[in-house]
């Protein structure tokens, strides 16, 4: 490996990637500087509001959507804002954005089937509040002292409220109608109508408040579970190790020793009660009796150790993380009220139940990947051996050994299907013949990753869904959508026709939530993303023709969030790109008139901004690469810039993304360094395998080579950012190169030898997958290439760093292991190259809490703003701070 000296070989380079640059036509380069110089003055000569810099501050104000609804006649649209840090607000508009009403410290929104009501749950310091906002007469009530409201559309005006003090309400919005129980000590509620199971002082009841019953089902103690079915007919409830399942005034009991638990088995306080959606079957689960501890052994002489054995399947660490789930572990048995009987269809060895037709099925698949659980060690992807089981029957036959890929049902449940990736192919078999198999191939449709770049085998681009009467399914190629007959008899055909000539990838939105497949003989809306240009829009075809989507919008920005009103055309829809926010628009499927409603981050005109930009290079070994530049809005191309580098593997296709400002738990923010004076690059990454760090480098230099030669980038002033799998790259480019003249890495790994050996303290698994087949992209083990795992370390050429090196690794990392940071930082400290660790004791991959990554936050721009900037070393990194001092100080 060669060091790369750009500031001693930059003019030689630079030379050599004009040449491999893509090329842009002379005429259009004088047009373009002409233009920009034009516009500059432009802007000199008219009269401007200073406007302000973002600072850590600024960026926690600025709001998100984190709810939007359009009411279901289609007249008007709600939206819940939160910022990072400060108060919510919930505000509902007419279509013409007109805003209606608002109010803050809302937790969720919701409106009325009939478009009547709007209706906010309001959180208090102490206590909660339902407000109710009546759209048609312009008014509001509240209900006070709500900690939590249940309500679906079903359910009309009704609601249920519950509140601290265990009282439970059922409330009619439109009449005022309430239902009180005082001291409930549990409750569930149905789906379809407003009724609920209440256990209310020892007495169950099943209330339906529309209907004005209340049937007391007997005296109850305590009920460990309460379920209720959709229809608010059947009941069932565990107590004292007994399951009563209720319908009609006819009980059914179900306890230890009896069909269909095992010998041993029982019913636990922690067993799970599910209806099937029509109501005719109840899932519950059962459990081994629980262990009882020898009682003999004296107290403090119980040895405490683990015991680690190469044989066992599930590795020891992994155990330890998922003791008190296992403790608590189900399995899951079926009562049926149409044959008054029970079937234990899951064991300890037969693997994850599946269910069809939302549990109306008679038949379930069982999953188990017991035979494969310690090659998932190395592998780190699961497979499965696939049975189906008749539960009335209690028959189970095996369709499939070793996939692996998701397996599922078809919404309706006549299919078993799933996406195999060692075949890169879809299979599909019958629930009603028992036969199936492979449907696609490869050489017909190109379903598989077609830019997989780690050392396994690519995965799906997914299934956009099945038609009515599951005789399609819906699958996506990178591109394009195809209709796949699932008995195999027929070819594949593509739908949507252009998509790969075009370079534009469609992807079905399915609009009516309560339908579960595509319809044929509707119009299907589609979204739309161009690969070249990256712009976003959305297109209309029907999915039962072959015939090319019809554009319906398209621009320089994402689109997303759409939703439709339940009983009109109207739709909602967000909006972005890197200048403008995700509002809400609304319209209708032709787009002929979009209108904004919402404006969620006003002050944004204050501020200094960015623009983004896309660009293109070659990289060292050949390859057409892209990435987005990120400017100061007042940005002149006849000044130097500093410039941060920030990076993770593809993220072009980003351009069009609002990147909303906030305390970042891992990157800088970049709208933040655009406010402050900064440029951001932000290249793609194309892996070789067996050469993770040479491939970031073969890649990002150029790119960054590029930049400097048109002009507008200080060469002394380039650092670079990245986190986990970008903070490993960073460590390594620092072995590389002194171009940089400051590099922040989050929780990097710099010795993949002992990382190789690490564990994921998150999940209890190993990190040996990661190398031999996944990110870190090896391929192979350590004793396969040994030389693979040193070039690809940067802990064996730290002594060639000459970067300053902030690193940010926090002691409960359950990714990458912290020791990894502390290898990093005590192999230059030990070099005495200037190097800082961040540590937020308690914290995991990334900073969580508010206050530490705004620290965080503050800390890397200092460290930025001194090395590339020139601005004072603040105290922190200066002179230190030690235990003592960070009780007093931050040292800002």
């Amino acid at each position: 490996m060669k060091n790369f000296t750009l500031r001693n070989s930059l003019r030689i380079l630079l030379a050599m990637m004009v040449l491999a640059a893509v090329a842009i036509p002379a005429d259009a380069q004088k047009s373009t500087a002409k233009n920009q110089q034009t516009r500059q003055k432009e802007k000199q000569t008219q009269p401007q509001t200073v406007k302000k810099s973002l600072g850590v501050d600024d960026i926690v104000k600025w709001n998100r959507i984190t709810q939007m609804q359009i009411s279901p006649d289609g007249s008007s649209i709600a939206a819940l804002t939160e910022p990072w840090k400060g108060t919510s607000f919930a505000r509902l508009y007419d279509k013409e954005g007109r805003e209606l009403f608002s109010s803050d410290s809302v937790k969720s929104i919701h409106f009325t089937p009939q478009s009547d009501y709007f209706v906010m749950h309001r959180q208090g310091k102490k206590v909660g509040k339902l407000i109710i906002y009546s759209i048609k007469e312009k008014r509001s009530t509240q209900i006070d002292s709500v900690s939590k409201f249940t309500a679906f559309p079903e359910w009309g005006t009704w609601v249920a409220l519950s509140s601290k003090d265990s009282t439970v309400k059922f409330a009619d919005l439109k009449s005022g109608n309430q239902k009180v129980y005082k001291k409930v000590s549990s409750d569930a509620f149905a789906k379809k109508q407003p009724a609920g199971l209440i256990l209310s002082a020892g007495r169950l009841m099943l209330v339906n408040a529309a209907a004005g019953t209340e049937t007391e089902l007997g005296e109850v103690k305590r009920a460990d579970k309460l379920a209720i079915s959709e229809n608010g007919v059947s009941t069932a409830w565990v107590t004292d190790g007994k399951l009563v399942i209720r319908r009609d005034n006819v009980e059914r009991l179900i306890t230890k020793g009896e069909k269909p638990l095992p010998e041993g088995w029982v019913i636990p306080s922690y067993t799970t009660l599910r209806f099937s959606e029509n109501g005719e079957k109840l899932y519950f689960g059962t459990a081994p009796a629980p262990r009882i501890k020898n009682t003999s052994v004296v107290k403090g002489e119980w040895p405490v150790v683990q015991v680690w054995n190469w044989r066992e399947k599930v590795q020891f660490t992994t155990q330890v993380i998922e003791k008190e789930q296992d403790k608590k572990k189900t399995y899951q048995a079926v009562y049926s009220f149409a044959t008054d009987d029970a079937v234990q269809i899951e064991s300890t060895t037969s693997g994850r139940v599946v269910t069809a037709d939302k549990g109306n099925s008679d038949y379930v698949i069982t999953l188990s990947d017991d035979k494969y659980k310690l090659e998932e060690m190395w592998e780190g992807r699961v497979r499965y051996d696939i049975h189906i089981t008749n539960t009335l029957l209690d028959r189970s036959v095996p369709v499939a050994q070793g996939v692996a890929g998701q397996v599922r049902f078809s919404p309706k449940g006549k299919w078993v299907y799933w996406y195999s990736e060692p075949d890169s192919s879809w299979f599909a078999w019958s629930v009603s013949n028992l036969k199936g198999g492979r449907i696609t191939k490869p050489a017909q449709i190109k379903a598989y990753d077609e830019d997989n770049d780690v050392p396994d085998m690519p995965s799906s681009y997914g299934a956009a869904g099945w038609n009515e009467d599951e005789s399609a399914l819906y699958v996506y190629d990178k591109y394009d959508m195809w209709r796949v007959d699932p008995n195999g008899a027929a070819e594949p055909r593509r739908v949507t026709l252009n998509g790969r000539e075009k370079g534009v990838v469609y992807r079905a939105e399915l609009l009516v939530k309560e339908k579960e497949y595509i319809d044929e003989k509707m119009e299907l809306l589609l979204s739309v993303f161009d690969t070249k240009s990256k712009d976003g829009g959305f297109a209309i075809f029907r999915a039962g023709f072959e015939k090319e989507p019809e554009m319906m919008v398209s621009g320089p920005y994402s689109f997303g969030g759409v939703s439709k009103a339940e009983k009109s055309g109207e739709i909602i829809f967000t909006k972005e790109n890197f200048t403008t926010a995700p509002d809400i628009w609304v319209s209708d499927l032709s787009f002929k008139q979009q209108k904004k409603i919402t404006d969620i981050n006003p002050q944004q005109k204050e501020f200094v901004w960015g623009t983004a930009e896309l660009v293109k290079w070659t990289s060292l070994d050949g390859k057409v690469l892209e990435g987005v530049v990120y400017k100061p809005e007042n940005f002149d191309p006849s000044k130097k810039y500093p410039l941060i580098v920030n990076f993770y593997e593809k993220n072009s296709s980003t351009l069009n993304t609002y990147r909303t400002p906030e305390a970042h738990r891992s990157t800088v923010d970049y709208h933040m360094y655009n406010s402050n004076g900064y440029i951001i690059f932000n290249p793609d990454i194309v892996y070789k395998e067996g050469y993770p760090g040479e491939s970031a480098f073969n890649c990002i230099m150029p790119g960054i080579a590029k930049l400097v030669e048109a002009g507008y980038i200080d060469e002394k002033r380039i650092g670079a950012q990245g986190h986990s799998w970008g903070g490993y790259q960073v460590a390594y480019l620092a072995t590389r190169t002194n171009l940089f003249a400051a590099i922040e890495s989050g929780a990097p790994v710099v010795n993949m030898f002992s990382a190789y050996g690490g564990i994921r303290w998150g999940t209890g698994h190993n990190r040996s997958f990661q190398y031999e087949h996944q990110q870190s992209r090896i391929g192979k083990t350590p004793w396969e290439a040994h030389q693979r795992y040193i070039e690809n370390s940067p802990l064996f050429t730290m002594d060639k760093v000459t970067t300053p090196i902030l690193i940010m690794h926090n002691d409960k990392d359950g990714h990458v292991p912290w020791y990894q940071g502390i290898e990093y930082f005590v192999a230059l400290k030990r070099l005495q190259k200037p190097v800082w660790l961040l540590n937020y004791s308690g914290e995991v991959h990334w900073p969580q809490k508010l206050e530490n990554k705004m620290d965080f936050q503050r800390r890397m721009m200092q460290f930025f703003n001194h090395y590339l900037k020139g601005e004072k070393m603040p105290k922190w990194m200066d002179e230190g701070l030690s235990a003592v001092d960070l009780d007093f100080e931050l040292g800002y």
